[in-house]
């Protein structure tokens, strides 16, 4: 059924709120000619309407990519809003249910003086609970329209020590670098894009992760970007995995069909072009001054509705003489769902896929995200015993054409033998 049912169900829903503003706002200005009311109405619907129809036009036509990106931008500016707004219309509405109750109860002992004074009252608190909450929707437009214009693009290198006592010692010291989750069909600036690029290599890791999500559905999607990410080399290797969204499943749904599949050839075709070791449940031997290590990949393994593609068993195949090693793995559920119970040779895991919501606090020693009422593993570095999992929040975006407080990420690890003091 694909996300269909979603979106219809969520724009019925979004049309629900409208009548219930505008009912609330002709109630309380009721000074307005019905002229003015009239477009007051169809303004507002017409708006509303034209931003569903965007949204519809965004996933499932082919609309050039900024426009797309503009109209999602306006959505969920609106929407956002829309939310702040309806709780102050429910609490009026509780209120005036209460006071309806009340009168109820006790219309014996109210004289008719007290209920018309009462009714006035009511109508000021009203009109007062409407305009602050017109006032308070500025706030959501006001932090989100701030993480469009400075949060979307504003990357962040993140360095980290990686403590590892089995590592040879070629590989002491070797830096290592992670970006995951580039969703190149939401990017609508190439110039910013490419800055990120330049920030990656400047820091000269000597090999690089890429964890997955390449495209938000579609391969072609990457047509402006390829070359831009065709510069992201480094001297011992690229290596790279598939996410959720490179598959095409809420494109084209979750059965298999001839489109599907070549969408997906598509992708495994781009990573190629682009100089990246894709690993598709299969693992490589990096070496250094005759000493190795072992990188492995395998494909979108995750809990609940997302897509267990990943095979374990072929990744880990002929590793056991391998002193350490490294795993890149899309979704950090996998960590804690699989490798810690039935992996206990994987010494440390690479995952993205959480954006850590796009929105949140994170500093050096706080770090907070509604998402991580999802993910109990959603940003930063883990360790359970000798195992260790890494969370990128991502170098793209998607859905919220932007970032609040969860800035894009590259993060640089350091390599070190022995454990951390």
């Amino acid at each position: 059924m694909g996300r269909l049912p979603f979106l219809i169900a969520g724009c019925l829903l979004i049309l629900a709120f409208d009548y219930y503003f505008v009912s609330a706002a002709l109630a309380v200005f009721k000074n307005w000619t019905e002229k003015a009311k009239k477009r007051f109405t169809s303004i507002y619907y017409g708006l509303s309407i034209a931003l569903i129809i965007g949204i519809f036009a965004g996933i499932y036509i082919n609309i050039f990519l900024t426009l797309r990106a503009v109209i999602l931008v306006a959505f969920f500016l609106i929407t956002a809003c829309k939310i702040v707004l309806l709780l102050f219309l429910l609490a009026d509405d509780l209120r005036r249910g209460l006071i309806f109750l009340y009168r109820k109860l006790t219309r014996g002992t109210i004289t008719e003086a007290s209920s018309a004074a009462a009714e006035g009252e009511t109508i000021s608190r009203s009109s007062f609970l409407l305009k602050a909450g017109m006032v308070a929707a500025a706030v959501p437009l006001t932090s989100l329209t701030w993480g469009i214009v400075s949060g979307a693009y504003d990357y962040q290198v993140r360095r980290k020590t990686l403590f590892l006592p089995n590592l040879p010692a070629a590989f002491d010291g070797i830096t290592m670098a992670q970006i995951s989750d580039i969703h190149s069909g939401s990017f609508y600036n190439p110039k910013a894009v490419r800055g990120g690029v330049e920030m990656l290599l400047g820091e000269k890791p000597d090999f690089i992760f890429f964890t997955g999500d390449i495209v938000n559905d579609m391969a072609n999607e990457m047509r402006d970007y390829q070359d831009i990410f065709s510069k992201v080399k480094a001297p011992l290797g690229v290596f790279s995995s598939l996410g959720n969204h490179d598959y095409g499943d809420y494109h084209f749904g979750k059965e298999a069909s001839p489109a599907k599949a070549k969408n997906l050839k598509d992708v495994i075709k781009t990573h190629e072009l682009m100089g990246w070791d894709l690993l598709m449940n299969e693992n490589r031997r990096l070496k250094v001054d005759g000493e190795e290590i072992g990188i492995l990949g395998i494909e979108n393994w995750g809990m609940g509705r997302f897509p267990k593609y990943g095979k374990m068993e072929l990744a880990v195949k002929d590793t056991d003489d391998l002193p350490v090693k490294l795993l890149l793995s899309h979704d950090p559920s996998h960590w804690r769902a699989e490798v810690l119970p039935k992996y206990p040779q994987i010494d440390a895991m690479f995952s993205g896929h959480t954006h850590g919501m796009q929105f949140g606090v994170r500093t050096e020693k706080y770090q907070w995200s509604p998402i991580e009422y999802i993910y109990k593993e959603w940003a930063g570095l883990y360790q359970e015993q000798h195992q260790q999992l890494y969370v990128n929040v991502g170098y793209g975006f998607l859905g919220f054409p932007g970032r609040v407080g969860i800035l894009p990420e590259i993060t640089v690890f350091t390599l070190k033998r022995g454990a951390k003091v």
